[in-house]
C-alpha cells in the first residue's frame, strides 16, 4: 500500500501537466461593444434588404439552430428559408434594430448573448421581443450557433 503512494502521486504530477491551461475570458466591455457592432452591422444588412448579409452571423453548418414560435429548425439552409420571404423583391418588411444586450463570456471562444429585437415602421412597433445566442468565435468572427428568439405578446 506505501508502494501505491508514489505511483499515485507521479500519476497525479503527469496527468495534471498535460491539462491544458485554461484560456482567459475576453474582456466583457470590450466584446460587448464588438457584439453590438455587429449586431448594428447586422440591423443594416437587413433594413436594406441584404439578406446574405444578414446571415452572415450564423454560424454556416447544419447544426446551426433557431427556435422560435415553439419549433427547433436546424441547419443554416432551412434558417435563410424561414428569413428568405422577408427579402423578395416586393415583400414587406419593417426595419430592425436590437437593443438590451448582455454579453457574458463562457469561454475564450464562447459567448452568450441575451438582447432584444424591435421591429418597426413609421406607425411605431410591429414585433418585438427578447433573444438569447450562444456564439463562437471563428476565424471569420463570432457566429451564432443557438437563436432563440422569442416575440412579445401584442
Amino acid at each position: 500500500m506505501v508502494r501505491a503512494i508514489p505511483l499515485a502521486l507521479a500519476l497525479l504530477v503527469a496527468c495534471s501537466s498535460s491539462t491544458p491551461s485554461p484560456q482567459p475570458l475576453p474582456d466583457r466591455a470590450a466584446l460587448t461593444s464588438s457584439i453590438q457592432q455587429q449586431f448594428s452591422r447586422s440591423a443594416d444588412a437587413w433594413n436594406r434588404g441584404d439578406l446574405d448579409a444578414f446571415m452572415s452571423d450564423y454560424a454556416p453548418d447544419s447544426l446551426t439552430s433557431y427556435v422560435s414560435a415553439g419549433h427547433v429548425v436546424k441547419g443554416v439552409d432551412v434558417i435563410r428559408s424561414h428569413y428568405a420571404p422577408r427579402f423578395a423583391p416586393g415583400a414587406n418588411r419593417d426595419s430592425l434594430r436590437f437593443e438590451e444586450f448582455n454579453v457574458r463570456p463562457l469561454s475564450s471562444t464562447l459567448t452568450l448573448v441575451t438582447a432584444r429585437f424591435i421591429l418597426y415602421n413609421t406607425e411605431g412597433t410591429t414585433a418585438s421581443g427578447p433573444f438569447t445566442l450562444v456564439m463562437e468565435r471563428r476565424s471569420d468572427g463570432w457566429k451564432i450557433l443557438h437563436d432563440h428568439t422569442s416575440t412579445d405578446a401584442r
